[in-house]
């Protein structure tokens, strides 16, 4: 393993361990979890799409034990910015930096040394925290002289890790106790390694090729990048590991401190490509591999739930089920050609793009007696809200400086807020490019032409093209009630709210800009309602 056995101790988190604070509020607060998904759109759960080529029977009932947001979005229409949007509370524009997706050697973290993050603010409330699955923030690797390595398949052969580890911006440095991690997307792009608490058991020392994974359907392991790769790295049952150390995190955090909250990230990478579903679940339903990859996701939340309640704890636990964006290109393509279903669930656009298929997601809350039975939400959401959410659940009273785009959602949450008072009065969005699309109510002005992301001039998107009603506009601006689907460009013919909403863009973007309000207020455990009934 590299690095000495100091080291792991020091990364490991139990110096924290022993230091962390109790007390009788921190025994009230609810356990909390996280369940991320990838490239996951919000018509992929049958709870969100009646016509859904499958079921997603578990996460179907966990909305129906708890409430879900029919209106919420991902910061960013690819992974790394919004994985950054639900560690921090932020857009990615806040850190200067441009929107990218990681690979190789990629960093240094989006995450900065001394930025509030989600774990680092559950950790000052008392809460022992884990992340498990892919990372995808950035890390910072050294090669042998000391320099800094960039981004770039070969590079990973340069990695000194001695000098790399323990990580200096990995999760143990931003907040978590504990964390078993890939440092991109787990199966396709290399880096392919593990990061156990900062360190790396075994380094990248083999090519992988293509070749040596499954092609179900004949054409899902698309988007494979061959490269370096740890000797004992998992491919296809990726998933069920980093189900299998959520679990050992919550099961050991249950029998040596029992009276202390935890807080858990099950960071999946269903349903990314490639589509490598686990042997168990192949042929599980009739759409295919990526109907059955989703299929295992369900099922892993759903055996997640069940642990959770074999524990006893389920009363007292929040569960958050979310996606990082909209469905890949060519799966949604595949998946409307092949099997009559839109991953998009009837919106334009997909992964990349600033319509909604590219950033409108499903996000589920559970929380036996706090969040009602059934609850719908049309509240205005996104995934930086989560951080706000948690804090007023645990009491944090967030400094001004932090999280600058994230709202309390937890009045949404618990159905103590009606849909008719919105919380949010505005909310922005980035796409691939890192342009803006701002929403105001039912309006959205997307600060570009086109799609921001992907290209529908040629290929199979050629066949989603919309004609263009306004070709000499330099944005677009929709009413979202009236036309849903995005269809008609009323850059000019509603000029007044157009102009309004872009002299708002200007005001909210930017480094110094923020879109949540200051002055933010917890309600804290104490504060929310007990359910009679559930």
């Amino acid at each position: 393993m590299a690095g000495s056995f100091l080291k792991s101790l020091t990364c490991s988190g139990l110096t924290l361990l022993l230091t962390a604070p109790t007390s009788s509020i921190a025994q009230e607060l609810p356990n909390i979890v996280i369940v991320y998904a990838d490239d996951l759109g919000y018509g992929d759960l049958s709870i969100y799409n009646p016509n859904a080529a499958y079921k997603t029977p578990r996460l179907d009932r966990m909305a129906a034990e708890g409430g879900r947001f029919l209106d919420a979005h991902s910061p960013s229409t690819i992974c790394s910015p919004s994985r950054y949007g639900l560690f921090s509370g932020e857009l990615v524009c806040r850190t200067g930096r441009n929107s990218t997706a990681f690979e190789g050697p990629g960093g240094p973290s989006y995450l900065a040394p001394d930025q509030l993050s989600l774990a680092g603010m559950l950790r000052k409330q008392g809460y022992r925290t884990g992340v498990f699955g892919k990372w995808h923030v950035g890390l910072t690797w050294y090669d042998n002289s000391g320099k800094r390595l960039s981004g770039g398949f070969e590079n990973s052969l340069l990695i000194d890790y001695e000098k790399s580890t323990p990580l200096e911006d990995g999760p143990n440095n931003r907040g978590f106790d504990q964390s078993f991690i890939t440092p991109n997307c787990p199966t396709t792009d290399p880096l392919y390694i593990y990061i156990e608490n900062g360190l790396v058991p075994v380094p990248a020392s083999k090519r992988h090729h293509q070749d040596w994974l499954p092609n179900p359907g004949g054409k899902w392991r698309w988007d494979n990048d061959e490269g370096w790769m740890s000797p004992d790295y998992r491919f296809v049952d990726a998933d069920l590991l980093f189900y299998d150390k959520t679990i050992q995190f919550i099961t050991d955090h249950r029998k040596r401190f029992p009276d202390r909250p935890f807080f858990a990230v099950f960071s999946t990478q269903i349903s990314h490509a490639p589509v490598l579903p686990a042997d168990e679940f192949n042929g599980t339903t009739s759409a295919g591999p990526r109907g059955d990859f989703i299929y295992e996701l369900d099922t892993l939340t759903g055996r997640l739930l069940d642990a959770i309640d074999r524990l006893g704890i389920d009363d007292n636990t929040l569960v958050i089920f979310n996606s990082d964006n909209g469905p890949e290109t060519v799966h949604t393509d595949w998946m409307r050609q092949d099997h009559n279903h839109d991953p998009a669930g009837g919106f334009r656009g997909m992964k990349r793009d600033g319509w909604e298929g590219g950033h409108r997601v499903p996000l589920i809350a559970r929380w036996p007696k706090r969040i009602p039975a059934g609850h719908v939400s049309s509240q205005l959401a996104n995934t930086t809200d989560i951080l706000a959410t948690l804090a007023s659940v645990a009491g944090h009273e967030l400094p001004d400086a932090a999280a600058v785009d994230s709202f309390d959602l937890l009045p949404a949450m618990l159905g103590t807020r009606q849909d008719s008072e919105p919380i949010r009065p505005w909310m922005l969005t980035q796409s691939f490019r890192g342009e803006f699309q701002l929403r105001q109510g039912p309006w959205k002005y997307l600060d570009h032409k086109g799609s921001g992301g992907n290209n529908y001039d040629r290929g199979m998107l050629k066949d989603y093209a919309l004609p263009e009603t306004a070709p000499d506009a330099t944005g677009q601006l929709f009413h979202l009630e009236q036309d849903p689907g995005e269809t008609t460009n009323l850059f000019f013919s509603a000029a007044p709210r157009r102009e309004q909403m872009q002299t708002l863009l200007q005001k909210l973007i930017g480094t110094t800009g923020r879109t949540a309000p200051t002055g933010r207020k917890p309600i804290g455990v104490r504060n929310i309602p007990v359910v009679k009934s559930h």
